[in-house]
């Protein structure tokens, strides 16, 4: 097999089944690959020696008839995994070794799936370039200088530079599609409650969600029928009818009803943006689909209102990093100056500006006129969608408001980096289902993402449309591998 790594997952799986590659050979091509990639940044933990060992394990007794077969990943150290060092991107956790697996990845993991390591991503996934990351800002393998996205932009950028054939990542406003819009790759976010959030470093707890980002729209579909499972120690987990998302997948969108809502058409968006959104309305035609202007009014105010209710979920989550049970701790001549110190020394610039953010709005006489107000506003955007959704079975948006830009450009200005997450974070406030596709480039070659909307729990047809726009598109992602060594 000339080159293993450049295999989708599909493809890797097969081979490992025919017997063509073992699961050591494979593990062997991405570990020499990542070690090469250094220059990228995108592990905080490499857990190769390991990946290795179990990976001969695999082949010694091989078992066929799991759906990741001795198949090597990596995850984002969002998650926490038992007896391996999971950070979240900050200095507070850097010494902190979970005694537990999170359950999505033990799901991958009980599939036959091997641990390569864990990946670089923004402080406690608070931003949308990876440059908050307490272990320095992740490359984009796109171009040098450029940011992945965040807040999951190491799992991205891994994934684009054929690191890891899938990985996972988490969303709370964007997280996964972001980034997988700007690296040209695939990225879904799950409805709320599909996927376990037990053993996920938190965020925003009726926000973040767990999903997988891959290479292709089949591979996608693969690992979110592996990693969506009820669980009874996820107290926001559903307990419903799961598709098998890969077996069941389909190109024939023949007579589906995409909606266009005229809102996503905000002020100042480059025609690049507008002229991708037009392409992907006659792709989604040529696919048989049914287009249908709709509208959904409340979406102006989705980034004010995401902006206050998750950095109020963040400073709540986030008052268990004390210095006392575990993490990082500052010496202080007291317990009080202990806390502050830890705190002040322990956390990133960014997150602590979201936890002042959330102590605010939470406070007395702020709980009211901000956090019971932005609750309210996220009912009418959920109602919003609602109503679209007795229309049509999907809505098609762009991913992002622009292509990826360069490290450094926005750090000074957070309103500006905050606006990249416009077309993602109303999904989130309603609990839906979204894919970001590649779709094509801008003027400077970089990638450009289209978003498929779907209704809660309904990640099939989504799947659907997204691999036939896929097939119509035939985006193919152009590396130079500036990085390798």
């Amino acid at each position: 097999m000339s080159d293993i790594t450049s295999l989708t997952l599909t493809e890797l799986v097969k081979n490992i089944k025919d017997k063509k590659i073992s699961s050591e050979e494979t593990t062997k091509a991405f570990i020499e690959r990542g070690e090469k990639s250094r220059d990228l940044n995108v592990y905080i933990t490499e857990d190769f020696s390991n990946a290795l060992a179990k990976a001969r394990s695999f082949d010694e007794k091989p078992n066929f008839d799991l759906k990741l077969p001795g198949v090597p990943m990596a995850v984002k150290d969002l998650f926490c995994t038992d007896g391996v060092k999971t950070t979240a991107g900050s200095k507070i956790l850097n010494n902190f070794i979970p005694p537990y697996e999170s359950t999505v990845t033990q799901n991958i993991w009980n599939e036959g799936a091997v641990l390569l390591g864990k990946l670089n991503c923004d402080e406690f996934a608070m931003g949308s370039s990876n440059e908050t990351s307490f272990f320095g800002n992740v490359q984009s393998p796109i171009a040098k200088g450029l940011v992945p996205g965040g807040s999951s932009g190491g799992s991205a950028s891994a994934l684009a530079a054929n690191l890891t054939p899938i990985t996972i990542g988490t969303d709370t406003g964007g997280s996964i599609r972001q980034p997988a819009s700007f690296t040209g790759t695939v990225g879904l976010k799950p409805t709320y409650g599909s996927c376990s959030r037990y053993g996920i470093v938190a965020f925003a707890s009726s926000l973040d969600q767990a999903g997988p980002m891959s290479k292709d729209v089949k591979d996608c579909a693969l690992l979110q029928e592996i990693i969506s499972t009820y669980d009874d120690k996820d107290s926001t987990s559903v307990d419903f009818k799961r598709n098998e998302y890969s077996k069941e997948l389909t190109n024939n969108i023949k007579g589906k009803k995409i909606g266009i809502p005229k809102e996503y058409r905000v002020d100042g968006m480059p025609k690049e943006i507008e002229d991708l959104w037009t392409k992907g309305i006659e792709y989604a035609k040529d696919c048989g689909a049914v287009i249908v202007q709709i509208s959904l009014p409340h979406t102006n105010y989705a980034l004010p209102t995401y902006y206050i209710v998750a950095p109020a979920e963040a400073s709540s989550n986030l008052a268990r990093y004390d210095g006392v049970k575990y993490g990082f701790r500052s010496k202080g001549e007291n317990l009080i100056d202990m806390y502050e110190k830890t705190r002040s020394e322990g956390f990133g610039a960014e997150v602590q500006r979201r936890i002042m953010i959330g102590t605010y709005v939470l406070s007395s006489g702020y709980y009211d006129a901000y956090y019971l107000k932005a609750q309210k506003v996220r009912k009418l955007i959920k109602n919003d969608f609602d109503e679209a959704y007795k229309k049509v079975d999907a809505i098609l948006t762009p991913s992002t408001p622009s292509a990826a830009f360069k490290i450094g450009e926005k750090t000074n200005d957070p309103v500006s980096m905050y606006l990249n997450d416009i077309f993602t974070v109303p999904v989130n406030l309603a609990g839906l289902p979204a894919i970001s596709i590649p779709a094509g480039v801008d003027a400077k070659g970089y990638p450009l993402g289209l978003q498929i909307i779907g209704k809660a729990f309904d990640e099939q047809n989504i799947l659907n449309i997204a691999y036939a726009m896929e097939e119509k598109i035939s985006f193919k992602n152009k590396i130079t591998e500036w990085w390798i060594k």
